[in-house]
């Protein structure tokens, strides 16, 4: 098989320490979950039945008396989740804009969902004909502009796709109990054949800098080698590109955790932390400031994951015209200049070990700390209250922004 690279990341992928996840499609439209928590802090046997994913409805509203099934009966009455993606029309769309709200905040890449599990794809993929964002909705290819306004930007491209899910094929009942859903993934060769078209397709048409699939790979296409001639191609036409790991194959380059899930991959150098700024990653109308991640919020989280060898993946779930929400913005916007003042002090880094220097702080300062070349970088409440012995290290002080709630 493909050999896994998590050892031997590109350049650019060991300097990036932030990226944005972006989560759009037709459920959108309806952008509602129930705000129950974060994943990995529900019990499992909850979770399905009163999941936070609003990207998820399709599925949740098929659950009998679930918070999402009363709600949709309440406000939209029978219409299947189909009916969603014809009223999606994106018609506030400005992909340029959003590139530079991203770089602002200080991105190195961007992964936009091509494919969630509703199966709708956001470019005319090969084989989707009338459940597309080209035939339908918004009537136009989603990918491509926002591709090259990234680019535009200085920022890597990548794409997310659902290979382990695709309601659109399947007539599997709703998920309803988890963690294992393994039953209710299409695993057939023709399946294979499909998702195995569609990331190929997408590796033509936008050269990605990040193949980014979800929960699984169809079964046949690991066993018939398929999977492995794709990632082959990937890694021919994108030499520099980095491949995640939840294939059920080997052939990742970086592990992966999401909110307090799979964090024991949180480990090495360039590994992946992604969650969304509040409990979704779909945009959900439900969450306003009080669920949503304040500025602080988001640098004491990134400040954590950089000082431990990772990269963040923050996710904006904007809505069905095409607009990041204000409460969304609100958490970027703020955080914006923090995260310009640290950024510099980001790369060649690598975690703080107690044989080479040593950070003190109080209980009450909180305080993160990492390498980056020849500089001891410390983030804090109060720098200026961190003891180190920074064995000739030269030392970079930065406070976090002020607590905003």
């Amino acid at each position: 098989m493909t050999e896994p690279r998590d050892r031997d990341l590109p350049g650019w992928a060991k300097d990036a320490s932030f990226g944005i996840f972006i989560h759009w499609g037709p459920y959108s439209v309806p952008a509602w979950a129930e705000p129950v928590g974060a994943l990995g802090t529900v019990p499992d046997e909850q979770w399905f039945a009163h999941c936070a994913y609003a990207e998820w409805y399709a599925n949740t509203i098929r659950i009998d008396a679930s918070p999402a099934a009363l709600h949709h009966a309440e406000v939209y009455g029978s219409v299947p989740y189909e009916y969603f993606l014809d009223q999606w029309r994106a018609e506030a769309y400005e992909p340029a804009e959003w590139a530079r709200i991203f770089r602002e905040v200080g991105a190195d890449y961007v992964v936009p969902v091509t494919k969630h599990h509703d199966g709708v794809t956001l470019w005319d993929a090969p084989g989707s004909e009338g459940f597309n964002t080209v035939d339908r909705g918004p009537k136009r290819d989603l990918l491509g502009p926002l591709a090259e306004a990234v680019r535009a930007e200085g920022m890597r491209f990548g794409v997310y796709y659902s290979g382990g899910l695709d309601w659109s094929i399947t007539d599997y009942p709703a998920i309803e109990k988890g963690p294992d859903i393994s039953e209710f993934r299409p695993t057939n060769a023709e399946y294979a054949a499909y998702a195995t078209e569609h990331v190929r397709n997408l590796i033509d048409r936008y050269q990605p800098s990040v193949l980014w699939n979800d929960i699984d790979w169809p079964d046949a296409g690991k066993a018939d080698g398929t999977l492995d001639e794709l990632i082959t191609y990937y890694r021919s036409v994108v030499p520099d590109g980095i491949v995640n790991d939840r294939w059920g194959a080997d052939v990742w380059d970086y592990r992966t955790s999401e909110y307090s899930a799979a964090t024991h991959n949180e480990t090495g150098i360039g590994w992946e932390h992604n969650r969304g700024l509040g409990f979704s990653f779909g945009y959900n109308r439900v969450e306003d400031e009080s669920l949503t991640m304040t500025p602080r919020e988001a640098a004491e989280l990134y400040a954590d994951v950089v000082s431990r060898g990772g990269r963040l993946l923050l996710n904006v779930g904007p809505d069905a015209a095409g607009r990041i929400p204000e409460v969304q913005l609100r958490t970027l916007k703020g955080v914006s200049s923090w995260m310009t003042e640290l950024k510099p002090f980001t790369t060649d880094r690598r975690p703080v070990t107690g044989e080479e220097v040593a950070v003190t702080s109080a209980e009450d300062n909180w305080c993160r700390a990492w390498i980056s070349g020849d500089r001891l970088v410390v983030v804090a409440d109060r720098p200026e209250a961190v003891e180190v012995a920074a064995n000739g290290l030269e030392v970079v002080s930065v406070a976090l922004p002020e607590a905003d709630r």
